[in-house]
């Protein structure tokens, strides 16, 4: 709703990851050259890890709109905490296979099945699987397990795994060693620095058609330090951020404003906050603990973030209507002077 008053072409922090506005901060683009380069082998496993919202399915996403469909058959699945054989079907349903029995022999004959026909048709497989830190380890070695459908010594599917940070301790396990040498590259997305932050609110603006600056020098601190530099939770500071300005009618946007945005969101969390019933142990890292408060209002910030901002939306929708309703009423019925 304040695309039309900043002269955006569409709403410029959407959290859906959009392809098209692919922001390639140093890491990203890492991340990206490991993907490709392990697309040009044609073998073993890709895995890029990092915290909720930093871009790893944003790259996934840029990815497969890079690739020829007539060469490439790509899937990608987001898992849970699936058995090995769960993660078999699901696996065979985002190929579209169809099985005579719902086997796990079915399962992995239809899949064998599939690969060799697109070998002969000179294509072959990717699978990009997404949140793969829910993976139990004997799910994860059924993915190694896959990888031993071969052709002329060469792997027929190829698995490029995508998760938060957990996934790293679980590739670690003494058991992991198998899978561990099929790695060939794999690279961890760490939250943008201030630099970086700057640049990605500068891009997105442009992206949505406004070359002019909207922001002050230092309203960028206030934002990666209230982001902690992650994509994700900057789209959405920098939503409310807009949305405020639209609502007090300010085309440029000074810290002050961005600051009164974050103490609003604050004052939010602070209200949803329950009464504490129990006295909080001396421990320092007990519930009660300053060092865990403030964590836990840091979690609690960036869930309101991500829940509050489409009722935010909707009221600010409703107070504009009304808002042109009166406009409309006046000049249909000026006052009489």
């Amino acid at each position: 709703m304040y695309e039309k008053y900043y002269g955006f072409k569409e709403r410029p922090f959407q959290l859906t990851p959009n392809p098209n506005w692919f922001f390639a901060s140093k890491l990203h683009k890492r991340a990206l050259a490991y993907l490709q380069y392990g697309l040009s082998q044609g073998e073993g496993f890709i895995v890029i890890t990092g915290d909720v919202g930093t871009g790893k399915t944003t790259i996934a996403n840029q990815l497969l709109s890079q690739l020829n469909q007539d060469e490439i058959i790509a899937k990608q699945i987001v898992t849970s905490r699936l058995s090995p054989d769960d993660l078999i079907r699901m696996i065979a349903s985002a190929f579209n296979l169809v099985v005579s029995e719902h086997s796990k022999a079915s399962y992995l004959d239809a899949i064998g099945s599939f690969l060799k026909r697109l070998h002969s048709q000179h294509r072959r497989a990717l699978l990009l699987v997404d949140e793969a830190q829910n993976l139990p380890l004997e799910a994860i070695e059924e993915l190694r397990m896959l990888s031993n459908f071969m052709a002329d010594g060469k792997p027929l599917l190829q698995s490029f795994l995508l998760g938060q940070n957990e996934l790293n301790a679980v590739i670690q396990a003494p058991d992991m060693e198998q899978f561990r040498q099929r790695i060939i590259a794999s690279s961890n997305l760490t939250p943008l620095q201030v630099e970086d932050t700057r640049a990605y609110v500068e891009y997105r603006i442009r992206q949505a058609g406004v070359t002019e600056p909207l922001l002050a020098e230092d309203s960028f601190a206030l934002i990666q330090g209230f982001s902690r530099g992650i994509p994700r939770k900057i789209n959405t500071l920098m939503d409310r951020v807009f949305l405020f300005g639209y609502l007090e009618e300010k085309p440029y946007l000074e810290a002050a404003d961005v600051q009164a945005v974050i103490d609003e969101i604050m004052d939010e969390v602070a209200n949803l906050k329950p009464v504490q019933t129990q006295a909080p142990a001396s421990n320092s890292s007990a519930p009660g603990s300053p060092s865990t408060q403030s964590g836990n209002l840091l979690q609690e910030i960036s869930q309101l973030l991500d829940n509050s901002l489409e009722t935010k939306l909707k009221l600010a929708k409703e107070l504009d209507q009304l808002i042109q309703k009166q406009q409309s009423a006046l000049k249909n019925n000026p006052p009489e002077h």
